[in-house]
């Protein structure tokens, strides 16, 4: 082969190209290769096909990099400037699909209104895989989420073991924090102080390659040791559960030895503490003049006290009686009608500090109170009440709805659940329900026994009728 600088033919370039003459051609009628056509024929130069090679490599270079780098950090090149087939410049803003050689990424809207990126590709055994890309917001992260599925799929095909780079908890941990929990959970922060105050002292400088199950066992036993409730330790263990999900899907581990954890059962440390209206009495009486509307509020909507301590004046309707429930903990706003009594309540505050754009202010600050836990604590002690927390007074209400006949769908649109068995945790029968249920049993076979009875005896008495009939008739015929 002429590997000279100077013009070549078709076969030359086909050799130098590794494909057929066929295939020279056929790029080069579509203005695929640079070539230079004369009356002779086609002539290519080497230096053409050399820069026309080297544009086309952003293909093995992008696959390359996508197995570096974190879904959620900015690529280490710029995409928008690589050029050749892929090209992720040259997108059309109103295309949601994208095909590629090797597979495709698409949008879908899921029923919550929220776009995801979809991957589309085949596995080595030729099956179509279709899955959602969770850490792709751009069209580049989620072609770089393609490329490394279709990467997997060929390593676990050949059996290839690729070299991953030493990450210990810690730094999982923090990656976790700044790169998830910050941006999708609102309660971001408690997660936070579980990593850092338990479970970072713990396993800390532990490779993630190193985790296994027991190792998981004895840092749940550890934690039950030091008092904490078995809630608490399945609220950790289903933190380490999704920071491990999110390794595997950043590339940082082909496992998670969480998934072999089953959690402890809950059902025991549910607790059903409903306030009597005595107790209700001498709970007002007790609270201080700030903290009595607050629970009047949370005894009449159920709402949660992070929802009424910053509630505002453009939340209620007093017109029309209604209020307005934002920032919840589902993410979904909720309507709840306001009844007379605390109607009459919210008016008497709004004659008190109605200027301020918050319903319960703090008076120094003109901001809502972070917390009321102190002062409620200290109203029960002093109106001699045991075991009651805020919260409660959402299950009061709840269970109060419940005794007077509400059915549970309404109940869990008013506590803004998703589902109603969330809603039954937290509507207990009081032990006068239960008794009152036992006493219709035992009236119900009182009733069944009275009736067998009034059968029997209506038998008798027939048979009775029948005997005295006979003996009269034989009387008769002597």
């Amino acid at each position: 082969m002429n590997l000279s600088d100077g013009l070549w033919d078709a076969k030359t370039t086909a050799e130098y190209l590794g494909v057929t003459v066929y295939t020279v051609y056929r790029y080069a009628e579509k203005k695929a290769l640079p070539h230079i056509k004369k009356k002779f024929g086609l002539r290519f130069r080497r230096k053409d096909l050399d820069s026309w090679l080297e544009k086309d490599r952003c293909k093995g270079i992008l696959g390359y990099y996508s197995n570096q780098i974190s879904m959620t950090e900015p690529p280490i090149f710029p995409i928008n400037n690589m050029g050749g087939a892929c090209e992720l410049n040259k997108f059309k803003s109103k295309r949601t699909r994208y095909n590629f050689g090797y597979g495709a990424i698409y949008q879908r809207k899921t029923k919550k209104e929220k776009i995801r990126w979809y991957l589309d590709y085949r596995d080595s055994d030729g099956n179509r895989i279709q899955k959602v890309a969770p850490l792709a917001i751009t069209k580049e992260e989620a072609y770089l989420a393609l490329q490394e599925e279709v990467r997997r799929d060929f390593d676990k095909e050949y059996r290839i073991k690729r070299e991953r780079q030493s990450i210990k908890f810690k730094d999982l941990a923090d990656m976790y924090l700044e790169n998830y929990a910050k941006s999708n959970k609102r309660s971001w922060q408690d997660d936070r102080y579980r990593i850092e105050a338990h479970m970072k002292s713990f396993f800390g400088e532990i490779e993630l390659q190193k985790f296994t199950p027991l190792l998981i066992e004895k840092y749940r036993a550890e934690r039950l040791k030091t008092g904490v409730t078995k809630s608490t330790v399945n609220r950790e263990i289903t933190i380490m559960k999704k920071m491990f999900n999110l390794a595997i899907d950043w590339n940082l581990t082909d496992k998670n030895p969480v998934l072999k954890i089953k959690l402890f059962s809950e059902k025991d440390t549910m607790k059903e503490r409903i306030l009597t209206e005595e107790e209700e009495r001498k709970l007002m009486v007790e609270s201080p003049d700030y903290l009595k509307p607050i629970i009047v509020v949370a005894l009449n909507t159920g709402m949660r006290r992070g929802e009424i301590l910053n509630l505002k004046w453009k939340q209620l309707d007093l017109e029309k009686r209604l209020v307005r429930v934002e920032n919840t903990k589902s993410g979904k706003n909720r309507m709840i009608p306001i009844n007379d009594f605390l109607w009459q309540e919210l008016l008497r505050v709004r004659n008190l500090n109605g200027k301020c754009k918050f319903v319960f202010p703090n008076p120094d600050t003109d901001l809502p109170y972070t917390e009321v836990k102190k002062s409620f604590k200290s109203a029960c002690k002093r109106a001699g009440i045991d075991d009651l927390r805020f919260h409660d007074l959402r299950h009061t209400f709840a269970t109060r709805l419940i005794e007077s006949g509400v059915d549970l769908i309404t109940v869990r649109d008013l506590l803004g659940h998703f589902s109603v068995r969330v809603t039954q945790r937290y509507t207990h029968s009081s032990q006068e329900q239960k008794k009152a249920a036992v006493e219709l049993l035992l009236q119900k076979s009182l009733k069944k026994a009275e009736k067998q009875g009034n059968l029997l005896h209506s038998c008798d008495m027939n048979k009775e009728k029948e005997f005295e009939d006979s003996v009269s008739d034989s009387y008769a015929v002597n």
